[in-house]
């Protein structure tokens, strides 16, 4: 069996710290076993994709040496083929219509919530025959009872009721696929064998788990990677640094030096520090990667860029920072700029 992984990002931001390290880790784990590499871009939120964002994550891929072997595939490409897979499902009777209104959904909610309880679709419309020209959503049939239960490669077991879960929609009403159903066929449609993600993702896998099912297929592994908090334990923002990984290069920082430092956050390879990117191709494994959340810490970052930074010969690092000369208007090819550099390591 060829491995296949894929990273999937939406384009509604910068390639940030975490998304850039979900990106590394499905490269690395894919040349590790001589596997390929798929970008695809999940581009269904019209409201908040962004253009540049697509830009920066390809642009964000092109300085750390991350290469796709397919792709960019892009979601917003395919919304025929989620259609025509919604209707196979309704087809099979693993899919039916649900004609109850946002009003009706709503108010009921509003009584669990008086009640404080969680919130979950009745299946009121699960064995109702549906009129013709009344409109209506897909949703999922999924089992009453049982559960679903799966063993990812870093959390180890995981088990979730079936109870626990509602019969979710697949399609809305205005015939456009909702995420989990978009991602599931994608991944089946691809061939991935391996997703690997952020942990933030585990709520979703058990549903995910009952589609591929659903369209007679086996689920991949799955491994989620833990989240990235600052220092002060709580999940990384802006204010910790959290900046889209070209403003560290427009910051001066080293490619080597983010590849290296991404990779320490969940990864390790003992005490070692910095790795080449054909070190990382070599030595990663997911049975390296740990549950607990990893720390990003600019300090740690500042260290590593220095130690590289002073190991460079003196001509190639002028050369890497000519381009942030010319764009202050400075002459990039002027003598004094290696005497400079090398005073300053």
């Amino acid at each position: 069996m060829t491995v296949r992984v894929r990273f999937a990002p939406s384009p509604t931001g910068d390639l940030h710290v975490g998304s850039a390290r979900s990106a590394l880790f499905n490269y690395l784990f894919a040349r590790a076993k001589g596997g390929v590499y798929i970008l695809r871009i999940e581009d269904t939120d019209e409201e908040r994709n962004r253009e540049e964002a697509v830009r920066g994550i390809l642009g964000g891929f092109e300085w750390l040496g991350i290469r796709a072997d397919e792709g960019p595939f892009y979601q917003s490409d395919r919304k025929a083929l989620y259609r025509a897979k919604a209707e196979e499902l309704l087809a099979s009777g693993g899919a039916y219509r649900c004609v109850c209104t946002v009003e009706e959904l709503d108010a009921r909610r509003k009584v669990a919530q008086a009640e404080k309880r969680p919130y979950r679709y009745e299946r009121t419309c699960r064995d109702r025959k549906v009129p013709d020209g009344v409109p209506f959503v897909l949703r999922a049939r999924l089992p009453e009872d049982g559960e679903v239960v799966f063993e990812d490669r870093i959390l180890g077991p995981i088990r979730t009721g079936n109870r626990e879960l509602d019969d979710f929609v697949i399609l809305r009403a205005n015939g456009t696929a909702i995420y989990n159903f978009c991602v599931v066929v994608d991944d089946v449609e691809m061939g991935i064998t391996h997703v690997i993600r952020g942990n933030d993702h585990v709520a979703n896998t058990p549903k995910q788990i009952h589609l591929y099912r659903l369209l007679g297929k086996e689920p991949p592994v799955f491994a989620h990677i833990p989240m990235i908090n600052g220092p002060d334990g709580k999940k990384l923002s802006k204010r910790h640094g959290a900046v889209g990984v070209l403003a560290w290069r427009d910051l001066g920082y080293l490619p080597e030096a983010m590849l290296s430092y991404l990779s320490r956050l969940g990864w390790s390879h003992g005490d070692q520090e910095e790795f080449t990117l054909a070190e990382l191709e070599r030595l990663f494994t997911l049975e390296a990667v740990n549950a607990s959340a990893a720390v990003f810490d600019v300090k740690k970052l500042e260290w590593v860029n220095g130690r590289l930074i002073r190991r460079l010969p003196a001509a190639d690092l002028a050369g890497r920072i000519a381009p942030m000369i010319a764009a202050r208007g400075w002459d990039p090819a002027a003598p004094w700029l290696g005497k400079a550099v090398a005073a300053l390591q």
